[in-house]
């Protein structure tokens, strides 16, 4: 069954990709800044940079993973954060973005994600999820002010 449903996320994922291909889907600049905001925190985080969150945490963030039992601020992303890059290491990911919607100055961004992952407790392991974060920018910075989603669930 796990196997099924990896097959079905992938042929999703090359069915909307491919369609957005297909339209002719093209970002705005001001899209693509987003997306590249979206892209460096994970970035940072797969390397492991301690300061990501103060670099791209609105003070004000909230946001909910759906391995997280509530919404965690700023200092507690921090505080986990810590604990996570000391357990697991990011080996690779992918974003996959689906839709950005920009006004003023808030965006949107729907998008799911494969991540390849090392941990102690796991060992290595490939997941898949989706998430839709809410960017502010103030002063000409793109930064996270919430953001929901996750891994998808799976047969374990």
């Amino acid at each position: 069954m796990k196997t099924l449903i990896k097959g079905i996320f992938t042929v999703l994922c090359v069915t909307l990709l491919g369609s957005a291909q297909l339209f002719g889907q093209e970002w705005s600049d001001e899209q693509k800044e987003v997306l590249n905001v979206v892209e460096a925190q994970w970035k940072a985080s797969m390397e492991k940079d301690a300061t990501w969150p103060d670099k791209f945490l609105h003070d004000n963030f909230l946001g909910w993973s759906k391995d997280n039992p509530m919404p965690r601020d700023k200092s507690s992303i921090k505080k986990w954060e810590r604990y996570d890059s000391e357990n697991t290491t990011t080996l690779l990911f992918e974003l996959y973005p689906l839709g950005i919607a920009i006004q003023g100055n808030t965006a949107v961004v729907h998008y799911f994600y494969s991540r390849a992952s090392e941990s102690k407790k796991e060992g290595r392991k490939t997941v898949n999820g989706q998430f839709t974060d809410i960017l502010i920018n103030e002063k000409g910075t793109w930064q996270f002010l919430a953001w929901q989603g996750g891994e998808n669930p799976t047969d374990d």
